[in-house]
């Protein structure tokens, strides 16, 4: 069987709103989304994809922008070779979603139906077999399902689901489901972190994972797929079409100046990155947030300050005195001392540090919430 080359990508999720940027910076990552798009296209072209695979949550909702609509038909145009869409739970096939309603190139095909479909690609050798979620849930779609063998014919699959999860609302699939299946390689989608080239029985599959990172939950460096296919042989190879990162930094800042800490710490080139970093260890006095986020704001196109470090023992020194300071101290050094675990200690000491930290005006820095 001659060999087949495959791009395969999944869960970009266009037109996320980015609730914890400002309204200003949101509008920029929706751009550059957009321009995820142009990036897929131009690795299709300059690695010779013979066909792409979009398994599902291209789009984060049935309600994209206009400009992700016109992009969506300029970007898949210009691959020129077959484009298969299978949507997911974010952008799940209806008479009324932007798949129905959108004038998409003639190389661009979507699976409209809940039950497993294919579509014959003579000039390549290829069955392309997939499904669309029809509602943001969608039960088993593979069960019971083999693909019909053919000499010299290979059988992919387009889909959205989460393997392995039996209880899933997702489309459950099950290694054993892939094994009896005939499929030569699965793509799939739904799960935000990159799986590896996995196998069941006789069938190669995958879920690539978000191609770029949206908050805190999706860290490091993210990738879409490029799948060789020779006879029985299946090789795979991240690669990465990403804008920005979300990382997260643990920084112990014990014995040192947090602002030098942090920067012993910081790699190169962040500038275009979104950070959080967790302050930790002991310190004598809580850090200044407000004057580090100052000094290290530029560094990052969007920068969260968390802090985590433990006052050391004598913040306990000024507990008794005729002061309000020594009266907050004197109450939380009681419960301190009644503490009976590690964990209850803890905590007490970081009300410590809060409390000490209203007290002289300071407040934590935290320019954008989890998403």
């Amino acid at each position: 069987m001659r060999k087949i080359r495959i791009l395969h990508a999944a869960d970009l999720h266009l037109d996320s709103p980015f609730e914890g940027l400002s309204a200003g910076k949101a509008a920029v990552r929706r751009s550059e989304q957009r321009e995820l798009l142009g990036r897929l296209s131009a690795l299709a072209r300059t690695e010779q994809a013979d066909l792409v695979l979009l398994s599902g949550d291209l789009l984060d909702s049935g309600r994209p922008y206009f400009e992700t609509g016109e992009e969506l038909i300029r970007a898949l145009g210009w691959i020129g070779a077959p484009v298969f869409i299978a949507p997911g739970n974010h952008d799940f096939y209806s008479p009324q979603s932007p798949y129905a309603r959108l004038k998409l190139p003639e190389n661009v095909h979507v699976f409209k139906s809940g039950r497993i479909e294919a579509l014959e690609l003579p000039e390549l050798g290829v069955r392309v077999y997939g499904a669309a979620f029809t509602e943001n849930r969608s039960g088993p779609l593979l069960e019971g399902f083999r693909a019909e063998r053919t000499e010299g014919v290979y059988n992919l699959l387009c889909l959205h689901g989460e393997v392995g999860v039996r209880e899933s609302v997702y489309n459950p699939v099950t290694e054993a489901e892939l094994a009896q299946s005939g499929l030569d390689y699965a793509a799939f989608g739904h799960i935000h972190k990159a799986s590896g080239l996995k196998k069941a029985g006789n069938t190669w599959y995958a879920w690539p994972g978000c191609p770029e990172g949206r908050g805190f939950d999706e860290t490091g460096e993210k990738t879409v797929y490029l799948v060789d296919l020779e006879g029985e042989a299946c090789t795979l190879r991240p690669v990465s079409i990403a804008a920005r990162r979300y990382e997260l930094l643990n920084v112990d800042v014990t014995g040192t100046d947090p602002l030098l800490a942090i920067h012993t710490r910081l790699p190169d080139d962040t500038v275009r990155d979104v950070y959080r970093i967790v302050l930790t260890g002991e310190a004598e006095t809580a850090p200044d947030l407000n004057r580090l986020y100052a000094s290290l704001s530029e560094l990052f196109f969007e920068l969260q300050l968390r802090d985590e470090t433990r006052l050391r023992r004598d913040v306990w020194d000024g507990a008794g005195e005729d002061t309000l300071r020594g009266l907050f101290l004197a109450k939380l050094r009681a419960r301190y001392d009644k503490a009976t675990d590690e964990a209850q200690r803890l905590r007490i000491e970081q009300a410590a540090r809060w409390g000490l930290a209203a007290l002289d005006n300071t407040e934590e820095v935290a320019r954008h919430e989890d998403q």
